[in-house]
């Protein structure tokens, strides 16, 4: 029994002795896999990722709009504050002399794109987002009813789920989405409870429900559009195309059928009842829609922006809501082109930087209600437009091919989407190429 007590101790030295090793070998493994950073590395290492210095912050929400520097660290907004010491950031950009905005916000879109022909949902009229997006500041779209409930799983694997540029999206009242022929219009596709399912089932990717281009007497789409709005508590976006023969009208649809926050496209259109009688203005209807609290979004297109009914509008005070495209194959080659043509056109009518930059970030992000986006509060993804004002003679043309004079117009110089530089034109964000050696 004696003879144990000596065994049982060098047994329990040798195991704390191993103990021992065992945590130097962790602490050791820990500083090379960088876990572990000792003291004096950790202070040496710069607090944020990237800093933009010296740009012009235009940021509604939070009301800024005058040079800052903006700090980015993980993806995220760390800080905008004015004179941030470059020592503090891994990498800087001088940005000086541009605009540093949220990324931009397209709420109508159609990028559903695939091998159908002639056709929106899964077809040849849609364009893969990236490669119309993140090129012009935008960083985050919604696609305006391209898929219905019966292919919005398609359209989420292959295009959603595979985008860098954010897409979230307005589900079509139609179960097939915007498809070609009659399909649109048939009433029987329209349902309520799979519709409202599908949007519970994608809350936030999901983010409204969208009726389009149906041409019969019956307010049957716009009805039940709206009560998947209620039941999913999203806003209803509606194309009120081809209505005005059917002897629909605009104010029977903002004042009767539209709830506060749904949302009227293709506002300055100038054929759907947009305009007074003497086409001087906007018309009652759309008064008494803003008035209740209906949105009035741009929705440009092909064959929806006229310079006849933005002009007067505009001077008479009625301003969009929110700026949108209205994306799809023929309009970003006709008289929209993108997201920078169509806000410089604004400034073309009058309206201040802050003003278009406001229309195309804040207000969108809460009219989708994604109010994590649209702006560059600490915390916010570090999604972000860096752009130029561009000073010369430029032309802006309207659906008709009517051109307007500019002595201005936006352009990206670079994107940030959480925080990664997706775009930059002219490698602001790069190092300088030092020669041969």
């Amino acid at each position: 029994m004696t003879s144990s007590v000596p065994r049982r101790f060098a047994v329990a030295v040798l195991g704390l002795a191993l103990a021992g090793w065992a945590a130097q070998q962790s602490a050791l493994v820990a500083r090379v896999d960088g876990q572990g950073t000792p003291p004096s590395a950790a202070a040496a290492q710069p607090p944020y990722d990237l800093l933009l210095k010296g740009g012009h912050v235009i940021d509604g929400r939070n009301g800024i709009s005058a040079v800052r520097d903006v700090a980015i660290r993980k993806g995220a907004i760390a800080a905008v504050a004015a004179d941030i010491p470059a020592s503090q950031a891994t990498k800087t950009a001088d940005v000086s002399g541009l605009y540093v905005t949220p990324g931009l916000i397209d709420i109508h879109v159609h990028v559903y794109h695939g091998e159908r022909r002639n056709t929106y949902a899964g077809g040849d009229l849609s364009v893969p987002p990236d490669g119309f997006t993140l090129r012009n500041g935008v960083t985050t779209v919604a696609d305006a009813g391209s898929s219905g409930w019966r292919t919005f799983e398609d359209f989420r694997t292959r295009v959603v789920s595979r985008s860098r540029t954010r897409v979230v999206a307005f589900l079509n009242i139609v179960g097939a989405g915007m498809r070609e022929g009659g399909l649109e219009q048939n009433l029987e596709d329209m349902e309520i409870q799979p519709t409202a399912d599908m949007a519970l089932k994608h809350k936030g990717v999901i983010i409204g429900i969208k009726s389009a281009h149906f041409n019969g007497k019956e307010w049957t789409p716009y009805e039940r559009a709206v009560d998947v709005g209620r039941l999913a508590n999203i806003p209803v976006m509606v194309d009120f195309g081809g209505n005005v023969k059917a002897g629909r009208t605009i104010d029977d649809l903002v004042t009767k059928y539209f709830r506060p926050g749904d949302i009227f496209t293709h506002m300055y259109g100038g054929v759907r009842g947009e305009l007074a009688a003497d086409r001087t203005g906007p018309s009652p209807a759309l008064l008494a829609g803003r008035k209740r609290g209906v949105i009035f979004d741009v929705g440009h297109g092909g064959g929806s922006f006229r310079w006849d009914a933005a002009v007067p509008m505009v001077k008479a005070g009625f301003l969009p809501d929110s700026i949108s495209t209205d994306l799809h194959v023929s309009s970003m080659n006709a008289g929209m082109k993108n997201m920078l043509d169509v806000m410089s056109k604004f400034l073309v009518l009058g309206m201040s930087l802050d003003d278009v930059i406001l229309r195309s970030t804040w207000h969108p992000a809460r009219e989708i209600q994604r109010t994590d986006l649209g702006h560059l509060s600490v915390g916010a993804p570090a999604d972000i437009a860096v752009l130029r004002r561009e000073t010369g003679r430029f032309g802006f043309t309207d659906q008709l091919g009517l051109r307007m004079d500019g002595t201005e117009r936006l352009s990206c110089e670079f994107t940030l989407r959480d925080g990664a530089v997706v775009f930059d034109a002219n490698g602001l964000t790069r190092a300088a190429f030092s020669g041969v050696k």
